[in-house]
């Protein structure tokens, strides 16, 4: 295999027409020029120079690999200097893919003090709820992942199967926050006023419901409290949801980060007793957790988190 120092050296003696003035514009002994030279020709299986007295002529295979030799090194210290970009967060690449009110609350904070730190670093986002975000990980389609698990209520009821709870076993987890859900009901309900509910108090209720998830995880805490709920519509938009509320065509959990940026007018929150909530995390793969554009994402995301 032909090394780029050998190259280098072999440039150095085509250009100077000596070992000795190779060594001097190297700045290193005439005998390491000369034991590289022979382990270049030993790579390269034929002869590179001709040696004729005190005079030094490269061959046709010499020839040859000098004309390569100059496009090689410049692509290679292009490459260096772009992997030192990278490392030094002068350049990067992160690409994101969040939940929706992940995007809309946690991640604009993120990339806006991530951008003012390093504006070398570019990220792109997409939205996604779990598990299709976390496969999209596994798949090597995105580096972040912003995503969430619920966790099991004070009465030990309302968590992740037992299925789900090893999930992210093979990814870096970096946790967030604990985002609590809330009641949602019309304005002029029943339970408008009364602060604090079971969830038992709305098994008579007509039900709004979530993604996927967030749907599971609402027939699991109604289960545990002994009632099946009654899903009329399921949307993982929170502003239909509230919207849907709002008309009075059903009540609704929805987690406190999905209610910070919607207008909540025509509907009330109410405290859920047991409380119920989601774990937001951020995960990567171990190596890309390695990667500083990756990491300096994972912090941002973590101080934001924070406040």
């Amino acid at each position: 295999m032909i090394e780029a120092r050998h190259l280098r050296v072999l440039r150095a003696v085509a250009t100077t027409g000596s070992f000795s003035a190779a060594a001097r514009t190297l700045g290193c002994t005439q005998p390491a020029v000369s034991q590289q030279m022979k382990a270049l020709e030993t790579s390269a299986g034929t002869p590179l120079l001709i040696r004729t007295g005190r005079e030094m002529r490269l061959t046709q295979a010499g020839e040859a690999l000098v004309r390569h030799a100059s496009g090689i090194l410049a692509g290679l210290t292009a490459a260096e200097e772009e992997v030192a970009a990278i490392a030094g967060l002068r350049a990067g690449r992160v690409r994101l893919v969040s939940f929706p009110s992940g995007s809309s609350t946690l991640v604009p904070a993120a990339l806006a003090a991530l951008r003012a730190a390093h504006p070398g670093t570019r990220v792109s986002l997409v939205d996604a709820e779990p598990p299709r975000s976390v496969e999209m990980l596994r798949d090597g389609d995105c580096d972040v992942a912003l995503a969430f698990r619920y966790g099991k209520g004070a009465d030990g009821a309302g968590g992740e199967s037992s299925g789900d709870s090893a999930e992210w076993d093979d990814l870096v987890v970096r946790p967030l926050l604990t985002d609590r859900l809330v009641g949602l009901v019309p304005e002029g309900h029943r339970l408008a006023d009364a602060g604090t509910v079971t969830i038992a108090d709305l098994a008579d209720e007509p039900w709004i419901a979530g993604c996927p998830r967030c749907r599971r995880q609402l027939v699991e805490v109604c289960d545990a409290a002994g009632f099946t709920p009654r899903i009329d519509f399921a949307t993982d938009d929170s502003p239909a949801v509230i919207g849907l509320v709002k008309a009075g065509l059903g009540v609704a959990v929805l987690p406190e980060l999905a209610l910070e940026t919607v207008r909540l007018k025509g509907t009330r929150t109410i405290t859920l007793d047991p409380p119920v909530a989601r774990e937001i995390v951020a995960l990567t793969l171990p190596d890309l957790a390695q990667v500083p554009a990756v990491a300096a994402t994972l912090d941002q995301l973590s101080l934001v988190a924070s406040c």
